[in-house]
């Protein structure tokens, strides 16, 4: 799914009046239907609704959606905030209709007559769409700090009232905090970046049939995995297929403590697919790993506690494998740094960089150079800074990172809610699936193992990490489904792998 920019949000209402065609006005009754529809499966018929309407068309949006619901029986209040002297005339043509059917319109001008609003209520803000370009103020301003403040449940139309769609707010602006945002056919930039959290809470798309020839052509580098193009990507396997069908992935992970990454990204690579997976641990994990992980193949290291790299087993180099993984648990000993230096320069296929790894490239930036195009890197946002440098706000941040996968030639896997993968081309996939729940340890060291197993078995890296992000959330979101979000493990994570 596409992700548009706000200038395209409205060519893409332009396109589909002039090509479908439809009146605008017709176009606005769609898009309050689809709401509406939203509106009535979440919330009964005798829901205290209060509507907040601007003088735009977003308040036009409002007040359809006011008439509509009283078409339905609920129990409505509307509420008009008078920011500016004049109203759009599809606000004024949805005035008319609905003051045709209740008295029940309000106007506000002063503070004084913004109304209380109760724990059961409902509000529904419709005062600000997404063509706002300065901050709020005046009697919007304390509109929106009054809905703020009560206990009632919020929900947005097409975007809360304050928040810019495609760039940064400024601290200390006014913006509506709502429970629910329920938008027009694509989501928003804004609702993907974990600075606009409460301005967001959640989301929703409804299909109000915009121009798809005008979406398909419309340019743009960003994108929202959606479960189907997700599904697209699967690999569907040959019946007369063997093991060596599908890969061989050597992981360098685990020092003295921390065998445990290796243990997780180990079990998460087999339960992957990969056809024959070799790990290399240090002396110390050797029976751990031959008793937990008993399908993988182990190369102990020389050294008992940290990896080296060297191996008394008679086992491939590096280079011979499918792919390579490395970094969970690995530590930042000088030894390890030292293999590092050693391993980068003989490896020509993609590989995936995780952890302790990214901390030794961050340290010693100028073996970023050296990293197999198109290599898989997988930093939470800490570890990206350190590899970077510091940012005002998620939108540098965001550009930050297109620069960083297009300068290097590496996809980025920028870990946190709604995962962002940067291509080097200058793409960048957002992820639709996870949950809080695997905010703990260890989650990561498994989505390394399920990255190295795709890339064994022949995956476009692009892909393998659009699919092993979206999978791995997934997975998060059935262990919750069942258990919760609290207690989630990454043990939990491995055993809800699913690929079918």
């Amino acid at each position: 799914m596409k992700i548009l920019n706000v200038d395209q949000i409205h060519a893409l209402d332009q396109s589909t009046i002039k090509n479908e065609p439809i009146a605008p006005l017709n176009l606005m009754e769609r898009a309050a239907l689809a709401f509406v529809d939203w509106f009535v499966s979440n919330f009964p018929s005798t829901t205290a609704t209060k509507i907040f309407c601007g003088l735009g068309n977003n308040g036009g949006d409002g007040l359809a959606i006011a008439r509509l619901l009283l078409e339905r029986e609920y129990p409505v209040d509307v509420f008009v905030v008078r920011y500016a002297p004049r109203e759009s005339d599809d606000f004024m043509h949805n005035h008319r209709r609905l003051k045709l059917i209740t008295e029940n319109v309000h106007y506000l001008e002063y503070s004084r007559d913004i109304p209380p609003i109760r724990h059961n209520d409902v509000i529904i803000d419709a005062i600000l769409g997404s063509g706002l370009s300065r901050p709020t103020e005046g009697i919007v301003k304390y509109t929106i700090e009054a809905i703020n403040r009560a206990p009632a449940m919020v929900v947005s139309v097409d975007i809360a009232s304050g928040l810019y769609t495609d760039k940064p707010n400024a601290k200390g602006d006014t913006i509506i905090e709502p429970d629910h945002t329920v938008t027009f056919q694509l989501p928003k930039l804004a609702f993907l970046l974990p600075s606009n959290g409460k301005y967001v809470g959640d989301w929703h798309t409804v299909d109000i049939r915009l121009h798809k020839r005008y979406i398909d052509l419309a340019p743009t580098p960003y994108f929202y995995t959606q479960p189907h193009e997700a599904r697209l990507l699967l690999h569907k396997r040959d019946r007369y297929s063997n093991k060596g069908s599908f890969g061989k992935a050597l992981l360098f992970v685990g020092s003295y403590g921390k065998i445990g990454a290796a243990v997780l990204s180990a079990r998460a690579c087999l339960r992957s697919g990969v056809g024959l997976l070799t790990v290399q641990t240090p002396g110390c994990g050797y029976s751990v790993l031959q008793t937990a992980v008993p399908e993988a193949m182990c190369r102990p290291d020389t050294n008992e506690h940290v990896l080296t790299g060297a191996s008394e087993v008679d086992t491939p180099p590096p280079a011979d494998y499918t792919t390579v993984g490395i970094g969970p648990g690995i530590g930042t000993a000088d030894e390890t740094l030292a293999m590092l230096r050693e391993l980068l320069p003989g490896l020509k296929k993609p590989m995936v960089v995780d952890a302790d790894a990214l901390n030794l490239l961050s340290k010693n930036r100028e073996m970023l150079e050296q990293l197999p195009p198109n290599s898989i890197l997988t930093p939470h946002p800490k570890e990206f800074e350190r590899l970077t440098s510091t940012w005002t706000d998620d939108y540098q941040k965001l550009a930050m990172l297109r620069e960083f996968a297009q300068k290097y030639k590496v996809v980025v896997v920028l870990k946190g809610a709604h995962t962002a993968v940067a291509t080097p081309n200058g793409e960048v996939h957002f992820n639709s699936t996870g949950n809080p729940g695997l905010s703990t340890g260890g989650t990561g060291d498994v989505l390394t193992g399920v990255l190295t197993a795709l890339l064994a078995q022949g995956y476009d890296p692009v892909e393998a990490a659009v699919l092993g992000v979206y999978a791995h959330g997934l997975a998060g979101d059935r262990v919750a489904s069942q258990h919760g979000q609290i207690g989630m493990t990454a043990s939990d994570i491995v055993d809800a792998l699913r690929w079918n």
